[in-house]
């Protein structure tokens, strides 16, 4: 069957294990829906097993248990020792390392992998590649001649030369400075929509996953914690330590204690807090908060204009700055962050030991029953 036709049911299917001897187990469980363009992106933080999963993906890693399955085809059996090797999964995989091969020059390097055609159509695919990837004025430079986004871009030309199903790609800007990671995502997102197929990503850069994906799966000590739709994942995690992960500054144990016309009234430490009730969650709750969520106020309980059902008295305990934000730690009650941005901070005047209001909508919010 060829590798390109989906049979019924995912166009990927991973639900594999690999086990370590006196070590973690590490988990690849996730699916693609369909085929044609899609971000899959493995997030979790510095070893919990991305890198690995995305192995057993492309058959670089042999699988202790569990199967493989890709357009109906078994990439990887364990229960009937069927393991397909990496040249036999129709997939193209990029390193973290681009690992490129610093005697070779561009061209050659993106033909490397096409050692089965002949040389016309070898060069028709080189040029074809040199084209989608701006790389023609390139083409007889080495890797030592280029810059980062350069070197990039040709890794992955090499990954794309033999025209893959699935294309892997490991922490693809991480090699690259802060200012050029932040230009190249939309270009790379650019770049995969026009190849139109699947693409499954590892990194462990928060802007990197919302704006490169469209799946999510967050790992964590080699499991699967949570998986589904970007934004759905990231406004609504299932447990704390997926909230934790993905970033939620202020995670913290409270109470409901009543629920009125859709609007539950929380107590967290001394404070009380109105969230939108999404039903079913039991008394006892864990609450969090987003620090982007948070607006810091001066001025009395009577003053504000705001229409945020929220609004705490506050002090300020802490005031880091974080490039062009600056992170507040504010005791309400309960400790919680605010994420602002420096001009909004000069603005107000702020130093520690200050008493100010903390102000969030309700629906910002989120509440994970305590089980």
């Amino acid at each position: 069957m060829d590798a390109h036709l989906n049979a019924d049911g995912p166009h990927l299917l991973a639900n594999a294990e690999r086990h370590y001897r006196g070590g973690p187990t590490v988990e690849a469980r996730f699916e693609i829906p369909r085929p044609g363009f899609s971000v899959t992106v493995l997030f979790g933080p510095s070893g919990s097993g991305k890198t690995t999963a995305l192995r057993l993906l492309a058959g670089l890693e042999r699988a202790d248990r569990g199967s493989i399955h890709f357009g109906g085809v078994p990439w990887s059996e364990a229960a009937k020792g069927l393991h397909r090797p990496p040249q036999g999964r129709d997939l193209g995989f990029l390193p973290q390392a681009y690992a490129l091969f610093p005697h070779l020059t561009v061209a050659a390097n993106l033909g490397y992998g096409l050692a089965p055609l002949d040389s016309r159509e070898r060069r028709a695919r080189v040029n074809e590649l040199l084209a989608l990837l701006e790389l023609r004025d390139l083409e007889g430079r080495h890797p030592g001649e280029l810059s980062g986004g350069q070197q990039q871009r040709v890794a992955l030309g090499r990954a794309l030369a033999r025209k893959p199903a699935l294309l892997l790609l490991d922490e693809p800007l991480s090699a690259l400075d802060r200012p050029s990671q932040v230009r190249l995502r939309k270009e790379l997102r650019d770049l995969l929509r026009t190849l139109d197929i699947p693409t499954v990503l590892v990194t462990h850069d928060r802007a990197e996953a919302l704006q490169l994906g469209d799946r999510l799966v967050v790992m964590d000590q080699g499991r699967v914690c949570q998986s589904g739709d970007i934004r759905e994942v990231f406004d609504r995690p299932t447990d704390p330590a997926v909230a934790r992960i993905l970033g939620v500054e202020t995670v913290v144990r409270g109470r409901i204690e009543a629920i009125v016309g859709g609007m539950a009234t929380l107590a967290v430490g001394s404070a009380r807090l109105f969230a939108a009730d999404p039903g079913g969650l039991g008394w006892e709750v864990f609450i969090c908060i987003r620090g982007e969520d948070v607006a810091v106020e001066r001025g009395s309980a009577a003053s504000s204009g705001t229409t945020a059902r929220n609004r705490l008295p506050a002090r300020i305990t802490a005031l880091s700055p974080e490039g062009s934000l600056v992170r507040i730690g504010l005791d309400c009650g309960f400790p919680l962050e605010s994420l602002v941005t420096r001009q909004a901070c000069a603005d107000l005047d702020l130093s520690e030991g200050d008493a100010v209001f903390a102000t969030l909508k309700a629906a910002a919010v989120h509440l994970i029953p305590h089980d």
